[in-house]
């Protein structure tokens, strides 16, 4: 092999590796800003993982909103599913919905998670994860948001399983703060 070629082959591997730098620097400086807490929550429509139809946030007005995000691959998420099942079933009286996004799962794996864990809660399907990366900005799995009658954020995002202390009780603090409102 020539050296022209082969130093042709090095600055071409030097400009993916710069380029790749380029493109991650400006990923990092330009992230969209997660929501705050009293801002109007972000709307979104998405499509049931039963595939009976979209479900959107606005047809939630008037109802306390619990906006779960998880994977069927998270250890956390599966120890919070049965937390969040209790809370479906103990508060749906009360004008609370429990809904679950699946970000980034394949359908089967994520029917799968709720099959195993008995989920009964309205799920929808985030696959390509636009609402929970882009338009939620969430870091990571489980993330609970909750959402008052009015559509607004109530404290801050709970980033961890609401199943355990200290979760637990963010958790329910935003939750009573918002059936308040």
């Amino acid at each position: 092999m020539s050296r022209s070629i082969k130093l042709g082959g090095q600055a071409v591997a030097v400009a993916v590796v710069v380029a790749l730098f380029v493109v991650l620097v400006w990923r990092l400086t330009h992230r969209t800003a997660p929501p705050k807490p009293g801002a109007a929550a972000p709307a979104f429509s998405l499509n049931r993982l039963d595939g009976s139809g979209p479900i959107s946030l606005a047809s939630l007005r008037g109802r306390t909103v619990v906006l779960n995000f998880w994977a069927s691959w998270c250890g956390p998420c599966k120890r919070e599913a049965p937390a969040l099942e209790t809370i479906w079933k103990d508060y749906r009286a009360k004008n609370v919905v429990v809904l679950g996004v699946d970000s980034g799962d394949e359908k089967s794996d994520a029917r799968r998670f709720l099959a195993a864990h008995g989920v009964t809660y309205p799920i929808v399907s985030d696959p390509n994860e636009i609402l929970s990366g882009n338009t939620y900005n969430v870091p990571g799995l489980p993330a609970t948001f909750v959402i008052d009658a009015q559509g607004r954020l109530v404290g801050k995002v709970v980033l961890g399983p609401i199943s355990d202390k200290p979760y637990a009780v963010t958790f329910h603090s935003n939750l009573a703060a918002a059936m308040r409102s």
